[in-house]
């Protein structure tokens, strides 16, 4: 056959239907064929329109992608027919039309290769059932392959190797099938299916390498996916917005920077065998009124991020059945009034933080499910937290359940096992109602309750734990029919200060805190104590702070004299060491605490008597989980010395909301109660933002007995500071220059950012600056000259 000659024929007829023709262009031979026809394309470059209005079939002469489709503008191949087109090269050019278009019918197309910078590869249209299969389409320009208005047809083993906009859209009612089809580097979503009565399916599927969310399902489209895998995207991995429905089933979900599963606005998921892993954010994120999240027999692991694997909120419901979730921050989180989550038959284990968090109202139903190996097994953090947790198993935490201002969960037939420090913890107006419920084996307590909290026990169970079966604070909890193997009967509840010894010697990793394998690296060893009149002496040392003076020294003679009527046999007091620093900045805070640890420590009451200084950037993260993490790291750098946390109001802002400061105070508060002999906390601020900050807890003014003020420094005071500074560093004042100082000081501005000591530090370093720029002029200054300050040195008033 000649170059650029087609060839008619109809196998199908026992004769000509009409005379076998050779055409020089496929639209001619298009114009004379009829159904069942096949057109035979010699090889070569048609550029040309093609639209097939009947049932022919078009190939290649000479085998597969010899044949190439490349008109210059329009619509390269327009198919309205049940045609079959096999094995072209297609070719568009046209940014706003598509290079392959199936109006109608039930076209099969096959080995076709559309390489392309069109608005779309493939569009299937206007009802149209094609059969598409081993396609392959590369369109950078726009979309890989659409369908919509009803359309529907089979896809076998296409495959899209790029696109600028999403890979496969299913739009206006369409309802393709899948079949083992492959997208990836796609600049849009992966999958796109919108509207209603809109549905794809798909079995056997892969999409990866997206540059945005993997499978996107919104605005009552719905989808079915078997035995797929999505991965390698960079935005989500699967996303459901508005009313969306869509059903997994054996798909593997991983390696996904943001959420491998985020759905919200009223959208439904199921999952059945699925796995999600190596996910950057949640694993699976379920937010807003009517949206469900139904899990089955599927498995989420392995985070790299802080986020919770399983996240549900603002009234959203989650389901979990027979599921597995592990090596991950924090399991489950559960926020928001009217959210909410059920679990049956499911293991959280190697979780990092928190197992099942359940906050600001929202509720949680456990039943037959697993928890091990993680920082706090179960917390209800808020008033109106709650739910039931029967027949679950809580093993090797540091803390088994924790109960937090006013939730009131209900456990039954539970059983928490080798917890580091307590198995239930209940504080700061917590509830909760505890039934036929055991705790073997902790290292702590067995049922901790303390700020007096009204929970309710009844047929309880403690056994082999270190500090106690049960520690209760007046008025305590209702109990009934509770034992212990220590003892036959539950003790009243009386405040109990638990000495040093008594504690659990197996270090702690608090409420969140890491596993045990990723405890902090401890602190360098701290040089030897000195003893307490040596520093003592520093105290008295210090300019002005006499009422600081005078305080400090009282806690002091309590703790010594608390010390020798102990020798003697006598009840000695026991003060709270932690407290409370108020006054303006520079006015000697961070002095004073590193100065009373180290007096502690002379006197054997702290092991080293360091100082770790934090502030509000090093306690709170950027999310649920990891602001305990930090508090929990900062609170283990301070064991056995003085944790002092400045600016400590910036942790309770008065527009707090849903601030992580709060967490960070809860987090402490339970370690001060945990660990009260190992951490002396001293927490400094303003004055009445201090007061704030003490009303944010109902457990914090109680772990401080003691606030000390530290008032501003006078003039006479900061000249003072200045003299000292000026002799530390071999200067001099002149005689001027003391009497130019106190009228400085005196006028200079004291409003609520003025720097106290720090100021007077300034104010020396301004004065040894004009020195040497007025000096640089002398060529041979004196002895004096190089030593001598004069009132022209002071700096400017601001």
């Amino acid at each position: 056959m000649a170059h650029g000659v087609v060839q008619v024929t109809n196998p199908s007829s026992s004769r000509w239907r009409r005379r076998t023709g050779e055409y020089e262009t496929l639209a001619a031979a298009l114009e004379v064929a009829g159904d069942g026809d096949v057109l035979a394309v010699a090889p070569g470059t048609y550029r040309e329109n093609l639209v097939l209005e009947h049932a022919v079939t078009l190939r290649c002469a000479d085998g597969p992608g010899t044949v190439r489709i490349a008109p210059t503008a329009g619509v390269a191949l327009t198919v309205r027919a049940a045609a079959g087109v096999f094995d072209l090269l297609v070719e568009g050019q046209d940014i706003s039309a598509a290079a392959l278009v199936v109006e109608v019918g039930t076209p099969e197309l096959s080995g076709l290769r559309i390489s392309t910078r069109s608005a779309v590869g493939i569009e299937v249209r206007d009802g149209a059932r094609p059969t598409v299969r081993r396609c392959t389409v590369d369109n950078p320009a726009g979309l890989g392959i659409s369908v919509l208005d009803a359309a529907g047809g089979v896809f076998e083993e296409c495959e899209v190797v790029a696109a600028g906009q999403s890979g496969i859209s299913v739009r206006g009612g369409a309802t393709p099938r899948l079949e083992r089809c492959r997208v990836h580097h796609t600049t849009g979503a992966g999958l796109s299916v919108a509207g209603e009565n809109s549905s794809l399916e798909a079995i056997g599927c892969e999409v990866f390498e997206i540059q945005g969310t993997g499978v996107q399902v919104s605005q009552r489209g719905s989808g079915h996916f078997t035995d797929c895998q999505v991965h390698r995207t960079t935005g989500d991995g699967v996303s459901l917005d508005t009313d969306a429905v869509l059903a997994l089933a054996d798909c593997d979900i991983h390696d996904i920077p943001e959420n491998a599963v985020d759905l919200r606005a009223r959208s439904v998921l199921t999952l059945t065998r699925c796995t999600i892993r190596r996910f950057g954010r949640n694993g699976l994120s379920v937010w807003d009124p009517g949206t469900r999240a139904d899990a089955n027999q599927s498995e989420i692991h392995d985070s790299t991020g802080d986020y919770p694997a399983v996240w549900v909120s603002d009234g959203a419901v989650a389901i979990l059945d027979a599921c597995r979730v592990h090596d991950v921050p924090d399991a489950l989180f559960v926020l928001d009034r009217g959210s909410r989550a059920d679990v049956v038959d499911t293991d959280f284990s190697q979780i990092r933080n928190t197992a099942v968090s359940v906050s600001d109202g929202a509720n949680v139903q456990l039943d037959d499910c697993r928890i091990r190996e993680a920082a706090t097994g179960a917390w209800f953090r808020d008033h109106g937290s709650g739910g039931t947790l029967a027949q679950v198993t809580i093993d090797d935490t540091a803390t088994g359940v924790i109960v937090t201002k006013g939730a009131d969960p209900a456990l039954e037939r539970c059983t928490v096992t080798n917890s580091a420090e307590s198995g239930i913890y209940v504080s700061a107006e917590g509830r909760g109602t505890f039934t036929s419920c055991r705790v073997t084996g902790s290292r702590g307590y067995g049922f901790h309750i303390i700020d007096g909290c009204r929970s309710t026990l009844t047929r309880c169970r403690t056994e082999r734990c270190a500090r106690g079966g049960y520690e209760f604070a007046a008025p305590g909890p209702v109990t009934e029919e509770c034992t212990s193997d220590q003892t036959a009967a539950v003790p009243e509840p009386v405040p109990v200060a638990v000495p040093a010894h008594q504690q659990a010697a197996t270090p702690s990793f608090g409420l969140l805190g890491g596993v045990p394998e990723q405890r902090p690296e401890q602190p360098p060893a701290a040089a030897p104590s000195r003893e307490s009149d040596a520093v003592l002496g520093d105290l008295d040392a210090l300019v002005g702070l006499e009422s600081v003076k005078r305080e400090v020294r009282t806690l002091i003679d309590m703790i010594e004299v608390g010390r020798r009527r102990q020798k003697a046999g006598l009840k000695a007091p026991s003060p709270r060491r932690h407290l409370v620093f108020t006054g303006s900045p520079g006015t000697g805070k961070t002095t004073v605490a590193r100065l009373y640890g180290e007096i502690l420590a002379s006197l054997d009451v702290l092991e080293r008597g360091h100082l770790i200084e934090v502030a509000r950037v090093d306690l709170v993260g950027e999310h649920i989980g990891s602001t305990a993490i930090r508090t929990q790291e900062a609170f283990e750098r301070a064991r056995g010395g003085v944790l002092f946390i400045d600016e400590a109001y910036a942790l309770a802002p008065e527009d707090a909301g849903r601030d992580f400061g709060r967490e960070a105070i809860d987090t402490l508060v339970k370690l001060m109660e945990d660990h009260r002999d190992a951490v002396v906390v001293i927490v400094a601020g303003y004055t009445a933002e201090m007061e704030r900050f003490l009303a944010s807890n109902p457990g914090v003014a109680s772990r401080f007995s003691r606030t000390i003020t530290f008032g501003d420094y006078s003039a006479d005071e900061l000249l003072h500071i200045v003299r000292s500074q000026a002799t530390e560093h071999e200067y001099q004042l002149s005689e001027d220059t003391g009497e130019a100082l106190l009228k400085y000081f005196t006028a200079l501005p004291k409003g609520p950012a003025f720097g106290n000591g720090r100021a007077a530090r300034q104010t020396f370093e301004a004065m040894v600056e004009r020195h040497a720029v007025r000096l640089a002029q002398v060529a041979e200054p004196t002895h004096e000259e190089l030593q001598l300050l004069y009132p022209d040195d002071l700096p400017e008033l601001p």
